[in-house]
């Protein structure tokens, strides 16, 4: 029985375009060669903050966001950078009765725009900042499992990562849902672990809300 569904933020419900077509101009470097760069960085299973290291040896990650909000151009997304899905998603998801959460590897200035934008729509709002733990890390969704009124078998946590979300959430004890989004999914899609470790795979968030149905009616 699903009574709690956890969203992961980016590629699941932002849609990262724009900071990471800001960062390739803080590089210095054409934003389809850092997209290109980034994606032979996810399909070969490295951390996505190695394509730094590629253009910028000794790149600190942590230091430069610093540098970019010192700079007036600091990490930033809004209402244009949701998903369309997104919105009438949790509306469905709420009107279902289901608890509703968001926790993701997220910097403590992006949990502030996350609940500018999205606490009227969810219950939580939780990031590896606040938590001090960062996906995959077991600790995360130890975390994520003390905050959300459900046991961890009645959780659903959706994500776009196989590695980062499925893989530990499900180690977890957690259900999943992947959905079809995002560089790490479109390469990850295919592969034995995203078609044998979700709950659900889906190509639209819209999708949740009658699969959910079906699933808890089948556990009566």
């Amino acid at each position: 029985m699903i009574r709690a569904v956890v969203f992961d933020v980016g590629e699941c419900l932002v849609d990262e375009t724009r900071e990471y077509g800001a960062w390739a101009d803080w590089l210095g470097v054409p934003r389809h060669t850092f997209a290109a760069v980034f994606g032979a960085v996810i399909a070969q299973g490295r951390d996505y903050r190695e394509v730094f290291q590629e253009f910028r040896p000794g790149f600190d990650l942590a230091e430069q966001r610093q540098a970019r909000a010192d700079a007036g151009r600091p990490e930033c997304f809004d209402e244009s950078d949701l998903y369309p899905d997104v919105r009438d998603s949790l509306k469905a998801l709420r009107a279902d009765g289901l608890w509703l959460g968001i926790a993701g590897n997220q910097t403590a200035h992006a949990g502030r725009i996350l609940r500018t934008l999205l606490t009227p729509d969810v219950d939580l709002i939780g990031t590896s900042d606040d938590w001090g733990a960062s996906k995959p890390d077991p600790e995360f969704f130890v975390r994520l499992a003390d905050v959300v009124p459900a046991d961890p078998g009645e959780i659903l946590y959706v994500g776009d990562r196989v590695d980062n979300d499925l893989a530990p959430a499900v180690a977890a004890g957690m259900l999943t849902a992947l959905v079809h989004r995002g560089p790490w999914a479109r390469i990850q899609w295919h592969s034995e672990d995203a078609e044998r470790l979700p709950t659900f795979r889906v190509e639209r968030l819209l999708e949740l809300s009658p699969r959910i149905a079906r699933f808890n009616e089948r556990e009566h």
